[in-house]
């Protein structure tokens, strides 16, 4: 297609899985059922821990500031991806595209960061417990907390105003899902060479550091489960650590080979599989994996329960 003035494109096209006309309106059951069941396991957290003061503790309060991230995550992303499953083809203007690319960027980016300081959370809790509150008070949490949201602001400042300050001169149809940073940029008609370079270090800062700091928390905490007398203590904290590294893994795997190369080899289809996997599957199962299989957490629901049947019957 012959490229066009600069001024031509003020919108794009989203083409999903137009390859595949016959799965799109199964595709759009399973991915419906998947957004709802997400936003009732992370609005429950967020209810449960906000109102219940005995878990206003850090591992508590960096589980419901995870569930707001996966919420938001999750309601940037699904909403128009179901409107993309609907119809063959849709259009979704530049400043919309913009905005979404923004706020995938500001809650994935956070996810990354706040994962990274839950681990380091348990780590000191389970490796140097009598050290625990002064390691983890108030303003340690409030610093990590801050930490983390203020870097996903400034990766999805930097980020998304690079992207879209490159000329987009035709064609102007995006063969993903939604729009992010990778498939967007191949529209682009200008060198993105250095803006490759930034990706791949930033991908190694913000993604590959915090893996690998996640990974060493873990291998001490795992030191330090060898290490307890009880056979069923045991076996419970390793099938937490375990669907904990399998989350982790799954967002950060499936991230890195998303952002390390823009412009890689990977079918576009395989680059799709690639981002539903942290995009739709992680905010599924963290509440899962995180928070409503903890025993304080099911108390909690519980407890609130009773007091919602109470009012009802008094």
């Amino acid at each position: 297609m012959k490229r066009q003035n600069q001024s031509s494109v003020v919108e794009f096209i989203l083409l999903g899985f137009s390859n595949f006309p016959e799965l799109q309106e199964q595709l759009f059951g399973v991915f419906l059922v998947i957004y709802l069941v997400t936003l009732m396991g992370n609005a429950i957290i967020i209810v449960i821990i906000s109102l219940d003061k005995t878990l206003h503790v850090p591992m508590y309060l960096f589980h419901l500031n995870l569930s707001v991230v996966d919420l938001s995550f999750s309601t940037v992303i699904i909403p128009e991806m179901l409107v993309v499953l609907c119809t063959e083809k849709t259009r979704i203007s530049f400043v919309s595209c913009f905005a979404q690319m923004y706020f995938t960027l500001l809650f994935g980016g956070t996810e990354c960061f706040l994962l990274g300081a839950m681990a380091y959370d348990r780590f000191a809790a389970i490796c140097h417990p009598l050290n625990y509150p002064m390691t983890m008070n108030k303003i340690v949490f409030m610093k990590l907390v801050m930490f983390s949201w203020v870097s996903g602001i400034m990766v999805a400042t930097v980020q998304t105003t690079w992207v879209f300050s490159f000329p987009f001169c035709g064609p102007n149809e995006i063969n993903h899902l939604f729009c992010e940073t990778p498939p967007v940029l191949e529209l682009a008609c200008a060198d993105t060479f250095l803006f490759e370079i930034y990706a791949f270090t930033g991908t190694i800062l913000i993604v590959m550091v915090p893996f690998l700091l996640i990974l060493l928390s873990y291998i001490q905490i795992l030191y330090a489960i060898l290490k307890m007398p009880s056979t069923t203590g045991r076996q419970k904290a390793f099938s937490t650590c375990a669907s904990h590294l399998t989350s982790v893994t799954l967002f950060y795997g499936t991230a890195n080979m998303t952002y390390l190369q823009p412009k890689s080899g990977y079918s576009p289809e395989t680059k799709k599989l690639m981002s539903l996997a942290y995009t739709l599957l992680t905010p599924l199962l963290n509440p899962l994996i995180y928070s409503l299989r903890n025993s304080e957490m099911k108390r909690a629901l519980v407890k609130l329960w009773r007091r919602k049947v109470f009012l009802h019957t008094a």
